[in-house]
């Protein structure tokens, strides 16, 4: 028992020499805050924090397609006799596409013309058999004028010309529209389909994009807002704007949206391509999204205070690809540290670095 009072005061001595420091790391090991170990000094980079524009990002997949796609055919089936286009093959309005064989035809313009001509006789036959001169037409009576026509034939051998002359017309394929050529399978000295299209012709100047959001996202989408459109195929964007915004939840609680896509050539109809939505909303303390790490499945972002990182847990609002909003955790004029914050903790001794 003797050695008792010794015991006592080596235990007194040793919690008077307990320093601030140690007293502090305490404190924060308490509160959940990991502090510095270690006497390395971090690289870092920073940036004032200042409420600015933010622009809110909706990012979803979509499909391209042509505002104008015309499948052009023949009216009337016959045999193919030339094609000068090919799939991919741009075009402008009026160029030739193809045409069938017009043999027949020929023929039958020359038999209408002479039918023509021989009902004319007729008719002046008709006009001096009722005492008309036919060389002054201009003063045969309209009734009487349009009975000699129908008695020689002359009307009907007419409307039998205008016919076969406009079917000779429509043996020549023109394109409607300026565009791109596709889906060619037809093929030279083959017969013509009535029914299926020779060919069709995209007019990829103007193209659309075709997207879902989610109906929680609905609020946040307005006609006029801009978008940026990259296919998958590229890393190539391009912007455009939504036009239209289709006003029901499908089954699956999405709504359908459309944008209209500037320049869009390049672009395919048919193409699938990830559809970007931009809004710029009111002020807001935005970030990167390197400033945010994550300790313990919170957000945590290091601030500088002097030479060294103070830790902070945030609360963030929106986002986009690279940036939050922070709602709660941060102030104006703050120093956010943006990149080397990985391996910080609280109080860690750093140096700032150019960006």
């Amino acid at each position: 028992m003797k050695y008792i009072p010794a015991i006592l005061i080596l235990s007194v001595l040793l919690a008077s020499c307990s320093s601030p420091e140690t007293d502090k790391k305490h404190n924060a090991d308490e509160i959940g805050v990991a502090t510095a170990e270690t006497d390395h000094i971090a690289e870092v980079t920073v940036m004032d924090l200042q409420s600015t524009v933010f622009n809110h990002e909706i990012v979803s997949n979509g499909r391209i397609s042509a505002r104008e796609k015309v499948d052009v055919n023949f009216r009337s089936p016959g045999l193919i006799a030339s094609i000068y286009v090919r799939n991919g093959q741009r075009v402008t309005k009026g160029q030739r596409i193809a045409t069938l064989d017009t043999y027949k035809l020929d023929n039958q313009l020359e038999k209408e013309q002479s039918a023509v001509a021989s009902a004319t006789l007729e008719m002046q036959d008709v006009l001096i058999g009722q005492g008309y001169d036919p060389d002054r037409l201009e003063k045969v009576p309209d009734d009487v004028m349009r009975l000699a026509r129908l008695r020689s034939g002359l009307q009907q051998a007419e409307l039998n010309l205008a016919a076969t002359r406009k079917d000779l017309e429509d043996a020549t394929l023109h394109a409607p529209v300026s565009g791109v050529i596709a889906n060619l399978t037809a093929t030279p000295h083959n017969m013509s389909s009535s029914t299926e299209p020779l060919c069709r012709i995209i007019n990829d100047s103007g193209m659309e994009a075709e997207f879902s959001v989610l109906e929680s996202e609905l609020p946040m989408v307005r006609p006029g807002d801009k978008i940026a459109v990259t296919p998958f195929s590229t890393t190539d964007s391009r912007t455009g704007h939504v036009t239209e915004i289709n006003p029901m939840v499908d089954d699956n609680g999405m709504v359908k949206v459309w944008a209209s896509v500037d320049g869009g050539g390049g672009l395919i109809d048919g193409m699938n391509v990830r559809i970007s939505v931009k809004r710029a909303v009111d002020k807001a303390l935005v970030i990167p999204k390197s400033a945010v790490v994550l300790r313990s499945g919170r957000q945590v972002v290091f601030t500088l205070d002097g030479n060294k990182a103070m830790w902070n847990y945030i609360t963030t609002g929106l986002e986009n690809l690279s940036e939050y909003t922070v709602t709660d955790g941060l102030t104006p004029g703050m120093k956010v540290i943006t990149s080397g914050n990985v391996n910080l903790a609280h109080e860690s001794p750093v140096r700032i670095i150019e960006k």
